[in-house]
């Protein structure tokens, strides 16, 4: 998986879930983002300007 920001690879855990979170826009569809751009965009709508 690849994060709808950066484009830098998502790491994965070993259960195999995203070391990141998803986030829903306002037509329902979900994007993956990792945590250093969860930590430089604090919030949903700068992640989504960003997008």
């Amino acid at each position: 998986m690849k994060c709808e920001v950066c484009k830098s690879k998502i790491q994965m855990n070993f259960l195999e879930k995203p070391f990141g979170t998803y986030i829903k826009d306002e037509n329902g569809k979900k994007h993956i983002v990792c945590n250093a751009c969860q930590r430089k965009l604090k919030s949903k709508e700068a992640i989504l300007e960003n997008m």
